[in-house]
This record gives C-alpha cells, sequence and structure tokens, in this order.
C-alpha cells in the first residue's frame, strides 16, 4: 500500500474510528464491537466458500445464539447504520489528505502547464487556444447521490477538523452525525434536487473555478482586470430541465430553478460586496461599494427595479472604483477588487446554465397533436398524409409553418409541457441573461427530422422577429446504432439551408452530446467506448467540410461502466481528427461529492480536464507517436467487435432480465428516494422489459451484486480472441503506446478491482441461474487474467497506487453491507412462510445496505 495513503489516510481513519465506540448512543459498543467480528467471519467465510446466509447465521449462532429473530435483524440494522457513519468518516479523512495523497502541482495541474509554457512562442500558442477553448461540467440530479445538505455541511466541517487533529471537534461532529438522518423519508422533487446541488455550487465551485483561473492569470505573468478569457470554465445543469423520462419536471419547475441558480449566486456577490466594504474604505470608492450593496440587496429582495439588470452594470459601476482606487489611492486593495470582478464575467446573473432535455419521441407525439390541431383549421392539410412522407417532405413542412403556438390551446399535457418548456427557455434569457438557458438537449436522437421538429418548435414559439433562435440544438447519440448513423444525420442538418442560417446565428458552432450509459448498456464496454470514439471522428469530419465548429458533451456518468473512471486521460489521448475546443460532461451522484466536494479536489480535477484539453495543442508534437494509427484502429475495432458479440451473447440469455429483476436489488432503487425520477420507463404493469431499464440503476445493480458486468464483460474474450490469431503482442505495443487504450483497460481494472464474486456464489445452488452466473464468473476471471496480462501488471491498478489503496479499504468497509444485503436477497428465495421475520423487513435490509455500498464504491453508477 501506498506508504503517504497509509499513513495519512488509514492509520488516520483507524484512530479516528475509535471514536464511534465512545459515542453515547443505545447499543452502539456493542455494534462497534461485534462488526469487526462479522467482517472478519465475511472474509473467512467466503474464502472458504460459504453463502451470505450461512456467514450471517454462523455469526449469530457463535456470538448471539440466544438473540430472537426481531433482536438479530434489529443488530444488522444498527450494523447498517454504523457502516453508513465510517464510509462518511473515511470520506472525510481521504479528502483532509488529499494534498498529501495528490501532486496538486504536478503534472496535469495549471502551474505544471504554465512552467512548460517557456517560451514566447508557446505562450503565443496558450493564448490562441484559449480564445475558443472551454471546460463546462454540467450537474445532473440522477439516484446515486443522497447525502442531503444538512449531511454535507457535517462532511465539510468534518474535513476541516480532521485536517486539525481537532478530536474533540471531530468527536462533537460524530455525534452529530449519529442523529443526523441520512435517508430522506419521501421521494425528493426536482427542485429538491436543483438544491442540493446548489450546495456544491454555492460552497465549491463559487471559489474553485476563480481560483484556477487566478493561477493560470499569474502562471502566465498577466493581470486578473485585462484577462480576456472568463469562460474558460462554464457550468451546466440539469435537475429541473431535465425532463426525459421524468414526469415530476415541468415549466414551472424549471423557472423556479433558474430563479433558484440567480438568487443562490447573487447571494454569493453580496457576502463578496461585503468583504470588499470592510477593505476599500477610501474616498471616493466606498460610496461605491456601498451603492453595490445596497442595489445587490434590492437585486435579491427587492423593490427589484431598484437593483441591478444584469452582470454588466455592476462590472460598469465597479470598473469606475476601480479607477479611482489606482489613481487616488495606489490601488491598495485592487487585486480582491479584480477577483470579484472576474466571478461576475465568470458567472453572470446566471451562474450555471439550465439545459432542457426531452426525449425525441415526445416531440413527434407533440407534432402530431399541432398538425391535427392544424388540419381542422386547414383541410387540405391532412396528418394521415404527412405520416406518409419522407424525411425531407416533412421538415420542409415544419419549417414552413409561421404559427401562433398558444399552450392553452391545446389539452394533451405532453404537449402543453412541451411549448411550456421552450417558453420557458425565454422567460429565464430574459431575467439571467442568454446564458442561463441556451440549449435543448434531445435524447434518442434517431435523425435529422428529430433535429428539426425542435427547431420547428422554437422558431414558431420563441424566436425573435426577424426569426432568429437563439437557442443551441444539441441531437443526443446513445447507442451503437446511434451513432453509427450520426454523421449521416449531421450531414443533412449542414445541407439544409435554414439549419446552416440558424447556425450562422450560433457563430457556426454545433454541440453534439454523445451518452455512455445508454451506449454500454446497449453495446458493452468496450464497443461502447469505441463507437464513441469513432462517431467522434467521423463527426468531426463532416463539421469540418461545412466549417461548422464542433463541440462534444459526453454523457460521462460515474463508474467506468457509464464512461466515468480518469476522465482527463481521455481528453489527453484525442488525436488531431477529435475537435477538442472544447470539453464537455455531465458529472452527478458520488462524483460530484467524490470528485467535486471540496474546493481542492475540485480544483485538482478542474485543472487536469482544462489542461488535457490544451496538452493536445500545445505539446502534439512531441506526442505524435502515441496516436492511434489505421493499423491500431483496425485492431481496436476488430475487439470492439469481439467483445460486443460476447456482451450481446449475455444480454440475450433468457436468464438476463429475469436475474436483474429477481435476484439484484434494482426493483429497490425506486424506494431509496434518493432521486425523482423513476427507476425505469414504461408501464409498471407490463413486467420489466430491458428496454425500459435505466443506465442508472441497471449500472448500479450490477455494483451492488459486486459483479461490475456493464465495466469489463467481452473485454476478456475479445483479447482472448486477438492472442488465438497471434495479435497478442500487437495489443501489448498499443498499450504502451496509446494512452486512450491504455485508458480504457485501466478504468475497465477499477470495475474489476471492485467486483467479488463470492458475495453472489451461492446463486450457482439455484439450478435456474447457475449457468448464468457461471458465464458471468468466467468472463471476469478471463478479463482479470488478460488484462493483467496486457498491462505487464501484477496485481489490478499497480499502476495507481493511491486508487488501488483507497478501494482495498472501502471494499473492506462495507463488506458486512455486503454479506447483509446478499444474505437478504437469498432469505426473500425462500418461501414467506418459513421466514423467522417478515419480507418487509429484508426488504428493508436490502435497500438501506444500498446506500453505504453507493457511497463507499463513490462512482457505482
Amino acid at each position: 500500500m501506498n506508504n503517504s495513503f497509509q499513513d495519512s489516510v488509514v492509520t488516520k481513519y483507524n484512530i479516528f474510528n475509535s471514536l464511534f465506540l465512545s459515542l453515547p448512543y443505545r447499543g452502539i459498543f456493542q455494534t462497534g464491537s461485534l462488526l469487526p467480528l462479522l467482517t472478519q467471519q465475511s472474509e473467512v467465510g467466503f474464502q472458504e466458500g460459504k453463502s451470505p446466509r450461512q456467514i450471517i447465521e454462523n455469526f449469530f449462532e457463535e456470538l448471539l445464539e440466544t438473540a430472537t429473530p426481531k433482536e438479530r435483524t434489529d443488530l444488522l440494522f444498527a450494523f447498517i447504520q454504523y457502516i453508513e457513519r465510517q464510509v462518511v468518516l473515511f470520506d472525510s479523512v481521504e479528502d483532509a489528505a488529499f494534498d498529501q495523497t495528490h501532486d496538486l502541482t504536478g503534472k496535469g495541474s495549471v502551474s505544471y502547464l504554465t512552467e512548460r509554457v517557456d517560451s514566447d512562442v508557446l505562450k503565443k500558442k496558450l493564448l490562441t487556444k484559449l480564445q475558443d477553448f472551454s471546460v463546462r461540467i454540467v450537474l445532473t440530479a440522477h439516484p446515486t447521490q443522497f447525502y442531503s445538505g444538512k449531511v454535507l455541511g457535517i462532511i465539510n466541517d468534518l474535513e476541516d477538523a480532521i485536517k486539525e487533529n481537532d478530536f474533540t471537534e471531530v468527536n462533537q461532529l460524530l455525534l452529530q452525525l449519529g442523529k443526523t438522518a441520512f435517508i430522506n423519508h419521501e421521494k425528493p422533487t426536482p427542485f429538491d434536487e436543483a438544491v442540493s446541488l446548489c450546495w456544491f455550487l454555492e460552497n465549491v465551485y463559487y471559489d474553485a473555478i476563480p481560483s484556477i483561473l487566478m493561477k493560470l492569470i499569474d502562471g502566465l505573468g498577466m493581470s486578473a482586470h485585462d484577462w480576456p478569457y472568463p469562460n474558460l470554465f462554464r457550468l451546466g445543469f440539469w435537475p429541473g430541465g431535465d425532463r426525459d423520462g421524468n414526469p415530476f419536471v415541468n415549466p414551472e419547475t424549471t423557472l423556479q430553478v433558474a430563479a433558484r441558480l440567480r438568487e443562490t449566486l447573487l447571494r454569493g456577490y453580496y457576502r463578496d460586496i461585503r468583504q470588499l466594504k470592510r477593505r476599500l474604505t477610501f474616498k471616493g470608492v466606498d460610496d461605491a461599494i456601498n451603492i453595490a450593496e445596497r442595489k445587490m440587496n434590492s437585486t435579491i429582495f427587492g423593490p427589484f427595479e431598484e437593483g441591478y439588470s444584469d452582470a454588466q452594470e455592476l462590472i460598469d459601476e465597479l470598473l469606475k472604483a476601480r479607477e479611482v482606487l489606482i489613481t487616488k489611492h495606489q490601488g491598495l486593495f485592487v487585486e480582491l477588487l479584480d477577483k470579484f470582478i472576474l466571478k461576475l464575467n465568470i458567472f453572470g446573473f446566471f451562474f450555471a446554465s439550465l439545459d432542457v432535455r426531452q426525449d425525441s419521441r415526445k416531440h413527434t407525439k407533440a407534432w402530431a397533436d399541432i398538425l391535427k390541431r392544424l388540419e381542422t383549421k386547414i383541410p387540405l392539410l391532412k396528418y394521415s398524409d404527412y405520416e406518409s412522407w419522407d424525411e425531407a417532405k416533412k421538415i420542409d413542412l415544419l419549417l414552413s409553418l409561421n404559427i401562433p403556438l398558444r399552450i392553452e390551446d391545446y389539452e394533451d399535457e405532453l404537449t402543453k409541457d412541451i411549448l411550456g418548456s421552450i417558453s420557458a427557455i425565454k422567460t429565464i434569457q430574459e431575467k439571467n441573461g442568454e446564458q442561463g438557458a441556451h440549449r435543448y438537449v434531445i435524447s434518442n436522437n434517431q435523425s435529422a427530422l428529430n433535429v428539426m421538429e425542435v427547431v420547428a418548435l422554437g422558431k414558431n414559439l420563441i424566436a425573435d422577429k426577424d426569426g432568429k433562435l437563439d437557442l443551441d440544438i444539441v441531437p443526443l447519440f446513445e447507442t451503437v446504432d446511434d451513432l453509427a448513423n450520426a454523421p449521416g444525420i449531421m450531414r443533412v442538418l449542414y445541407e439544409n439551408d435554414y439549419y446552416r442560417a440558424h447556425l450562422k446565428g450560433r457563430e457556426n458552432h454545433q454541440t453534439i452530446m454523445v451518452g455512455f450509459s445508454d451506449g454500454t448498456k446497449d453495446g458493452g464496454y468496450l464497443r461502447a467506448n469505441w463507437s464513441i470514439y469513432t462517431a467522434k471522428e467521423e463527426l468531426t469530419k463532416v463539421s469540418r467540410e461545412f466549417g461548422i465548429k464542433v463541440t462534444f458533451f459526453d454523457g460521462r456518468g460515474g463508474p467506468p461502466a457509464r464512461g466515468g473512471g480518469n476522465n482527463h486521460n481521455f481528453y489527453s489521448s484525442l488525436g488531431k481528427d477529435i475537435e477538442d475546443k472544447e470539453i464537455q460532461l455531465t458529472v452527478q451522484g458520488q462524483t460530484i461529492s467524490s470528485n467535486y466536494g471540496t474546493v481542492t479536489t475540485a480544483m485538482y480535477n478542474l485543472e487536469r480536464l482544462f489542461t488535457a484539453g490544451l496538452e493536445n495543442h500545445l505539446f502534439r508534437g512531441s506526442r505524435k507517436e502515441e496516436e492511434l494509427n489505421e493499423e491500431d484502429k483496425a485492431l481496436i475495432e476488430e475487439m470492439a467487435e469481439v467483445a460486443y458479440e460476447s456482451y450481446l451473447d449475455l444480454k440475450n440469455h433468457p436468464m438476463f432480465v429475469r436475474y436483474l429483476d429477481k435476484k439484484t436489488p434494482l426493483r429497490f432503487y425506486g424506494q431509496t428516494n434518493i432521486g425523482s425520477r423513476p427507476t425505469k420507463r414504461g408501464n409498471g404493469d407490463e413486467g420489466l422489459k430491458f428496454e425500459d431499464l435505466r443506465a442508472i440503476p441497471f449500472v448500479g445493480s450490477w455494483a451492488q451484486m459486486k459483479q461490475n458486468v456493464p465495466g469489463f464483460y467481452g473485454f476478456g474474450t475479445a483479447i482472448t480472441r486477438m492472442d488465438e490469431a497471434g495479435k497478442k503482442e500487437s495489443i501489448k505495443k498499443l498499450y504502451k503506446k496509446s494512452l486512450f487504450f491504455r485508458t480504457l483497460i485501466e478504468n475497465s481494472m477499477q470495475s474489476l478491482s471492485k467486483a467479488f464474486f463470492p458475495a453472489t456464489k451461492y446463486l450457482r445452488d439455484e439450478e435456474e441461474y447457475r449457468a448464468f452466473w457461471d458465464k458471468m464468473y468466467e468472463e471476469f476471471r478471463l478479463t482479470l487474467e488478460t488484462l493483467l496480462d496486457v498491462s505487464e501488471q501484477k496485481e489490478l491498478l499497480d499502476s495507481n497506487n493511491v486508487t488501488k489503496a483507497s478501494i482495498k479499504v472501502r471494499e473492506r468497509i462495507v463488506l458486512p453491507l455486503i454479506t447483509i444485503q446478499q444474505y437478504a436477497l437469498q432469505m426473500l428465495s425462500e418461501d414467506p412462510k418459513n421466514l423467522p421475520v417478515d419480507v418487509e423487513t429484508y426488504n428493508q435490509l436490502i435497500m438501506r445496505a444500498m446506500f453505504g455500498i453507493i457511497n463507499a464504491a463513490r462512482n457505482s453508477a
């Protein structure tokens, strides 16, 4: 284990963990004393091939033989609560030691980058690149994060106390943690989710992003006052705007969330102005700051007409005060004023851009409603005729329409929602500025018509009198087939005169979203990642052909199975054939709290994304040999196809959906109350279908089972097949040469390192599932063996000792949780009449165990 990690994290965690035993809560000493024994019995029991049920029953027979069934399950619930808080403690200790276990100024940092820019030629090249480069992090609300704002606040304070080794304060906070509820008793609303994520905006990003820019400005020897690139970092936001499959999001929610974003930001500005007021006490400057304080108060609380209409109005006032500060007061504290003005330029009055997202099929249904109503006004236009037309003719008709679209004219709730959501975008732009809401994401985008349906709605709803539409339409290509068809779809759009004119009004800029989640669910790990890479190459080619600047927006989730893992290495590895002017990706759930949960961790990870996007441009010449050539691409394509066939073979297995439905915690995701969105699409009465599965519960259920199938399946078979064809040495060379391929393998290793098949080996005793379990385990074993061979590592993640050590400790902390959850799942296979306690108790054990397993993994779904 990494010595630094052992000393600064593991040893410290063990010391602070002992404080739990002294907390004055009923039964906590017994719980804390018995838990290590359950951990030990789980480790030994699984090694001996025992089932979770045997381990739990042996534990009680040996240590609490006289305990009643209720007393036994009560203790299991107490273990779960105890472990949940151990996970929080370990998170806090690990985050507190982040600067000791990570090199904050090393490779990938802004400091490292500016040191390498050691000539005027490189500096000029960098500044030219910065003119149209940016990083956009988009926070999404998905059911993998359940810490409320009050718990996040405790975690934040706990980290500070641990840094100071303040045992008294740590003890007090552990007391508070013990009394604070971790779980929601009711499902959060989309607005609740937005409020929860605003905590990170206010407490982390508000300080982290300006601090990174100041490091860059100082490193380049420039001034914040003259800095011409405030848009290098942008924030996006999905809660309240993402209606894809979430019936609880409506136009009113969207407007509420946009108002909350603005209010959260303005409160931060108000606090900063109050701080400035304490320093800028000089004649001719203090009056300006007093006015700013008063007007900002009015902007937040009213009377609104006495406040600021936009950020630029405040900036202009402060620049006048700055001039007085420079000319009459020797520029004293001018750096404080400059940093505040920089914040205003970064965040405007919107904080984060609120994206609206809807499924393409919903727009098609809305147009059916609109055209049928139009048919009653214009008898010559028959919807039945429209349905039979080809795509080009349908597009021509939709773009030719100039009709009033009034929400009150329609009865269908879907139509009203879509019209209302697009109208809300205009309202937000008027209040928060255009950046407040300027993107409409179309999920399940399968045709050019899907894009034009939204364009035509926008044209008739929110375009100005000249027909200009201040909205970026973002198609999302997710499945393997959609990714393959994407270049052809974009060609049709680029060749359309109306759409080209629209893009011209958007500075010839097109954003295209590619989704890892459903791609992995659809085609498996290797096929999804490679399909996205090749789609980006082809989409770059067609966009450059038409003179369009394309930006790729990656729907990356937390775990490798959803495009997560070591993200910045993927961006560092892009070749010259993939456009890299901007980096955009979604972050969610525990990925937000683990990678961006503190100012230090957020700066570390944001800097590495930022510099990854610049490395290719600045230093590509020195890394040209790393780029994939045609032979390399053919080899990866061959592997991806074999892996795809292997994954399809598993996916088409008659037990696949039944296994997920009956043997995993999938069905319990909806009961956890950690997200507003339903856990599956479609009608719940029809039984579970594969196409109804949402990516997050799908991937998360495999993580709960400690099988992590979507993060590796097919990789081992692919490498084995290549080995049989005499290509193993070529794969080994590719691993050494290509950062992209190396990252693919090492992220898959993360999935393998968090897998633990002994926990579910009991399923082999059920004849129905034996062959299916064996099939998964064989691929796991094969992938483990082949990835170690190709990477020439003795153990998984030998190349990343900190991650390896962290996973090892976390997996040991939650091992009893895994045993308890699998025990409960195993018991539910029994006849309910023979169970020692009622079915609902086992259901609750499964659900409650989910939280700790999710959070310990930090990127499980």
